[in-house]
Parts: C-alpha cells; sequence; structure tokens
C-alpha cells in the first residue's frame, strides 16, 4: 500500500440540539494513499458530509470534534488555526469540487473572475499567468473553446459543462487531495460517465488522490481504487473496491450492494431507516435492521477487524 497523504483516525464529532446531543460521527477512520481514489458510500442521513466538512475545517460552529485526528501530509488539520486552513490548505493543497454545478457558480459573474479569484487567494503569480493556467486546464478538462469560456457566464454552459468549470476550479492551484461531494448527481447518466472518466484521467495526469463521497456503488465500480463504506456516522467496512464489490462482508455492505441494479439480479430494499444521530442504538449501529444480528450485537462497539483484504466492523468476524 502507497504511503497514507490523509489518514481520519478515530474520528467522533457531535452537534448540540434542542432535542439533545446528536453523535454525527463516531469512531470513524479512513486512509487515502497518494495517487489514489477512494471512495465513500453510504445511505444519505450516514455522515459523509460532516467527515467532508471536517476535513476541510468547515464543520458547523456548534459542532464538536469530542475524539480523533485528521492527518494530511504529516499535520493534524484539527490542530490548524481557521487562518491556517484558510491560507494553506482548502482551496490550495485540498481542492473541491461540490456537487450541485447549478448553485455553486454565481450566476452574476464570469466564471474567468470567479475561477481567478481562486488562484488570487493561493497563487503569486500575476493575472496573465494566473489566466494562462486556467486555460490550459480547462483545455484538459476538455471544454470547448477554453479561452473565450472565461468570459462568459455560467448559464451560457450545459450542467456537464459547468461541473468541468467547478473541476478546473478545484486543480487550479495544484492541490495534492481532491476532495468530491457526489459531483454527478445532479447529471444525467450518460455525462456522468464522461465526467467520471475524466477525473480518472485527471487524477492519473496531475498525480493528485482523491476522496470521492457517493451513494451509488456503480459510480465506486466505475473510479474507486478503495472504498469506505459508512453507516449511521460509524466506517462498517473498508477495503479494495473489486474485494469489496466482489466479496462483501458486513451485513451492511451485502445489503447496500442488493439494492443496485447493477450488482443484484433479485433487487432487494433494506428495512427500516438509517438511525437517528440523536438516539443511536447501543453497539453496532446496524443491529436493529440487520438479519445476521445477535444478542452481542448490541454491547460494546465492534472492533475493526482485518479480513480478506480489507477491514470489518462485525462480530461476525470478530
Amino acid at each position: 500500500m502507497a504511503e497514507a497523504l490523509l489518514h481520519v483516525d478515530g474520528l467522533r464529532i457531535s452537534i448540540p440540539t434542542d432535542d439533545g446531543l446528536a453523535q454525527i460521527l463516531d469512531h470513524v477512520d479512513l486512509e487515502i494513499p497518494k495517487g489514489r481514489i477512494v471512495g465513500v458510500v453510504g445511505e444519505s442521513g450516514c455522515g459523509k458530509s460532516t467527515l467532508v466538512r471536517a476535513v476541510l475545517g468547515i464543520l458547523p460552529r456548534a459542532a464538536r470534534v469530542d475524539e480523533g485526528r485528521i492527518g494530511f501530509a504529516g499535520e493534524d488539520l484539527l490542530k490548524l488555526s481557521p487562518a491556517d486552513m484558510t491560507r494553506r490548505i482548502r482551496g490550495k493543497a485540498i481542492g473541491f469540487i461540490p456537487q450541485d454545478p447549478f448553485l455553486a457558480l454565481n450566476p452574476v459573474f464570469t466564471v474567468g473572475t470567479q475561477l481567478l479569484e481562486i488562484m488570487r487567494w493561493h497563487a503569486s503569480d500575476g493575472r496573465a499567468a494566473h489566466r494562462a493556467h486556467l486555460v490550459e486546464l480547462l483545455r484538459a478538462v476538455q471544454l470547448p473553446d477554453p479561452d473565450a469560456a472565461l468570459d462568459r457566464y455560467p448559464h451560457e454552459f450545459s450542467g456537464g459543462q459547468r461541473q468541468r468549470l467547478l473541476i478546473a476550479g478545484a486543480l487550479a492551484c495544484r492541490p495534492r487531495l481532491v476532495i468530491a461531494d457526489e459531483p454527478t448527481s445532479a447529471l444525467d447518466v450518460t455525462t456522468q460517465l464522461q465526467i467520471l472518466r475524466l477525473l480518472r484521467d485527471l487524477v492519473s495526469r496531475f498525480d493528485v488522490s482523491m476522496l470521492f463521497v457517493t451513494h451509488d456503488f456503480g459510480v465506486v465500480a466505475q473510479l474507486c481504487d478503495d472504498v469506505m463504506v459508512m453507516y449511521a456516522g460509524q466506517s462498517v467496512e473498508a477495503g479494495p473496491t473489486a474485494a469489496v464489490l466482489d466479496a462483501p462482508k458486513h451485513p451492511y455492505t451485502q445489503m447496500l450492494i442488493a439494492c443496485h441494479p447493477d450488482r443484484a439480479q433479485d433487487l432487494a430494499g433494506i428495512p427500516g431507516s438509517v438511525a437517528s444521530p440523536l438516539k443511536p442504538p447501543s453497539g453496532c449501529r446496524f443491529h436493529p435492521r440487520c438479519p445476521s444480528a445477535k444478542p452481542v450485537c448490541h454491547g460494546p462497539r465492534p472492533a475493526q477487524v482485518h479480513v480478506a483484504e480489507r477491514e470489518v466492523a462485525c462480530v461476525l468476524y470478530g
């Protein structure tokens, strides 16, 4: 395994609410080696976006980091000041591709104005050098007529083209890690496939690592080298994508794959709903919905166990 660029260890995050303390993340572990694409997959409400916000340093003000470490290139991001995160990390060392290309760009400014603003904050070259670099990036993401594109407004581009603009913006300051938060969910299937192929090519071409957040195992199969499965704020299974897809070990992973039309012959749903972070079940949070649940699942949280090339948090393998 290549050296880890990002290493999340035992991350626990909670948010006080009027109804009590919401335990959003519960001892989440994640590793992104250099040059790899790691997918984070799970149902809505499993804590994927909170994990992304924690890495980027943009958690809600009320959020509390109760425990854990986020190591990036030898630094603990949780110990950096907001000024350091803004100046050295977010947008520079770590790029971000947002989910919705129709909402991420300001409609009253040209795309060139918005993308050049990113570089003005983090690069010392002049405006002419910045513009030339952006034109090369737009050419790399296969946007037609990249020089003229910088002087156009967002409404003049299709959804797929806007997503290419956002990908170029994420790469503008030559980051070491790019975080993509479901960047294809608002696109049609044909455009989605084009963007996934483009991302795979750009990761290799620009020598970056990627954290790709999705709820779709089909996307994971096409793009990701490794995958981490989350459920109700816990990491339940992680390993090479091919190993996890071909022989999932955790019952939640098995049932989640069985819900995907491309991965299962007979479609099946998962009964119930994701556990509430306000009153999560004890032990393994999946046990109220798990067909393999045992009395021991109600006890202490199961530890990660190494099984067949992956880590699994399940008493079936303890």
